[in-house]
């Protein structure tokens, strides 16, 4: 995961670039308080995986720079990135709605 995010200097809670969000996003699995995980690919794509089971949507930077994603048929949500860093090593992201301003922090497994 690390190699992946080679030349990136981060600091904890500071904003993830629009030009690192594709690194940032497939630079690992995310794994999330509740125990659910996420992988996100290169081609746009990302699997929530969960108990209950998997679900499968998309994912883009938008013309405005925010991450966002897509979840058929119809729900959209845009977030803003902060890097989650500890101990000077990049740990994780946290997404913070831009509509409800709700946050969750994933974790790199």
């Amino acid at each position: 995961m690390m190699d992946k995010l080679q030349g990136i200097e981060a600091e904890d809670g500071a904003a993830v670039a629009a030009a690192d969000i594709p690194k940032a996003v497939t630079a690992g699995r995310l794994v999330y308080v509740d125990g659910a995980s996420q992988v996100f690919t290169t081609d746009g794509l990302t699997t929530y995986s969960e108990p209950r089971g998997d679900s499968a949507g998309e994912w883009y930077v938008d013309d405005d720079g925010r991450f966002c994603s897509f979840w058929p048929p119809s729900y959209r949500a845009c977030y803003v990135l902060r890097w989650m860093v500890e101990n000077t090593r990049i740990v994780g992201l946290e997404f913070t709605g831009v509509r409800d301003g709700v946050t969750f922090e994933g974790r790199y497994e």
